[in-house]
């Protein structure tokens, strides 16, 4: 796969210097009013170049659906926000996975690679939730992932690898958040579940009213679901059963991560949807939490913004950035009239190194301006610098790249033709392929280590990597997606250098009373940004 490059550095600086970052530096040193409330939102994979997609598609789309063309970040910063740039390193290394990300922003300690809630060198670190809890305030955890993927485990486990999470699950039932909302019911659920005669099943399909995949990873046959239920906690599975709880709630509402933002997308306006959004988890979340008179701590975590990313899938990232901004603006809304909260919204780390860029393809034709300097002449650029209709184009994508490759499995085998993926293709997004880019896309299918049953992460023999697969490691047996990124590349005005993550800074955006959001300003670093945080929860 062709490895392209695209600089961001413009948009970075652009952002930094309008924070007024020195003035900000000069400030940290005074004393600041302890807030409340801390809200985290941190989009996983949601670098400036992903916060640079939503804000160019509210400024420059024909019809954005966004009204007055303005974002949350924009409000976070129209109502006296600021804004920072955090480094995202982990211990000894240049670029960090979500694990080792989460919890240095969750300890304000550097972590090593793919370490939950610990130091670099592998002992306990207590987390900003932990500090929370501890100094009387109410927590909570929701992700649009798995409750216990790497983002939200940070904040509420301590292990020593990030795919522990059955292990996880259990240490965060006994840690007690008052709220867990997200996917991954596989992991609470004992392994008896899988027999479909079994009594725990029927229970649990009763408990679920279907909504959910019954099917466990766990290898005892622990029931975490019925422990938290003797813990207190009220289970929720569907959006109607969360939204009548009132007290401490487990929410779990998908086998693994939740729906993507285009299904979402799809099935907001149905009478019958089932699954909540993250802003509804979110808007669950601090209703619940806000009761305590010692106030809260709750992350929440956009995490599908870095999956639609690792595919280099342009149309589903924009839906993913527009989730998060939904979810952003709720909570602004819901703070803006209280003194008593700080909001904090950045991410993880950046994926993909996605950018919008110009190229040598139809070139626009020649054209009359009605200024002085052309009045003897036509206006010609050298190289399309893209339409941007494009923008309107990308958001009208149906389904994600994973989903069309869904559809396109399901058929038999001689139906997997290359017309067909090309008429897939073409019904659900609005950048068609032929059957020639479609062919090349499925020479992979003929390609020994692309054949399915294989796992790179888990398997003793690795394929030899070369230069065009070495940054696409999550996809070395299904590349798919990847590949049909490349072929309308061009057509979408979109370059990415990779399908893992990038070392780039992550931009901090907070707002909040007293001066509590000033030490989230200025150039800094995830660890600089978890320690700033747990001072906002220590009690004084």
């Amino acid at each position: 796969m062709k490895i392209r490059f695209n600089a961001i550095t413009v948009l970075v600086l652009s952002f930094f210097l309008f924070t007024g970052c020195a003035a900000k530096q000069s400030e940290l040193g005074r004393t600041t009013s302890k807030p409340k409330n801390v809200i985290l939102i941190i989009g996983d994979g949601m670098g400036p170049e992903q916060v640079g997609m939503l804000l160019t598609y509210a400024r420059q789309a024909k019809e954005p659906v966004l009204a007055d063309r303005l974002t949350g970040f924009d409000k976070l910063m129209d109502q006296g926000g600021s804004m920072g740039l955090s480094m995202t390193y982990a211990d000894n290394v240049l670029v960090v996975d979500s694990a080792a990300s989460g919890s240095q922003m969750a300890t304000g300690k550097f972590a090593g690679s793919e370490m939950i809630g610990l130091d670099h060198n592998g002992n306990r670190a207590e987390t900003v939730l932990e500090r929370a809890k501890a100094a009387g305030k109410s927590t909570g955890l929701i992700s649009d992932t798995r409750v216990t993927h790497a983002t939200p485990a940070a904040f509420a486990a301590h292990q020593a690898h990030r795919k522990m999470e059955n292990e996880i699950a259990a240490e965060m039932l006994a840690l007690g958040p008052d709220v867990m909302l997200g996917g991954g019911l596989r992991h609470w659920i004992p392994k008896s579940a899988n027999d479909k005669a079994s009594a725990v099943r029927k229970s649990l399909q009763e408990m679920t009213e279907g909504a959910v995949r019954i099917k466990s990873k766990r290898k005892d046959d622990r029931n975490l679901v019925e422990e938290a239920k003797a813990k207190g906690y009220s289970l929720a599975f569907t959006k109607g059963q969360m939204e009548a709880v009132s007290g401490k709630l487990l929410g779990l509402f998908s086998y693994s991560a939740m729906p993507d933002a285009i299904r979402v997308s799809n099935a907001l306006d149905d009478p019958k949807r089932k699954t909540p959004t993250l802003k509804e988890m979110s808007a669950k979340a601090i209703d619940i939490l806000s009761r305590n008179d010692n106030g809260f701590f709750l992350m929440v975590e956009a995490g599908l913004i870095d999956w639609a990313a690792h595919y280099n899938d342009a149309g589903l990232m924009l839906h993913e950035m527009m989730r998060i901004d939904e979810t952003v603006n709720y909570v602004l809304d819901w703070a803006k009239d209280r003194d008593d909260t700080l909001v904090i919204v950045t991410a993880d780390h950046t994926t993909g190194g996605f950018g919008f860029s110009y190229t040598g393809k139809s070139i626009p034709k020649p054209r009359s301006l009605s200024g002085e300097m052309f009045k003897d002449r036509k206006h010609k650029p050298n190289y399309n610098f893209g339409d941007p209709a494009i923008l309107d184009k990308l958001y009208a994508q149906q389904l994600s790249y994973t989903d069309i490759f869904k559809k396109f499995d399901r058929l038999s085998d001689a139906d997997k033709t290359p017309a067909a993926l090309a008429d897939l293709i073409n019904e659900y997004t609005s950048f068609p392929i032929t059957q020639t880019q479609a062919a090349r896309i499925l020479e992979t299918e003929d390609n020994p280590i692309y054949k399915k049953g294989h796992s790179y992460l888990g398997s003793k023999t690795v394929p030899k990597l070369d230069n065009k697969d070495a940054f696409f490691v999550y996809q070395l047996y299904d590349n798919r997606q990847n590949l049909l990124a490349l072929e309308v590349a061009s057509d979408q005005h979109v370059v990415w250098n990779t399908g893992t993550h990038t070392s780039t800074p992550v931009l901090v955006f907070s707002k909040g009373p007293g001066g509590s959001q000033v030490p989230f300003t200025g150039i800094m670093h995830h660890t600089d940004l978890g320690q700033r945080a747990m001072d906002a929860v220590t009690v004084p």
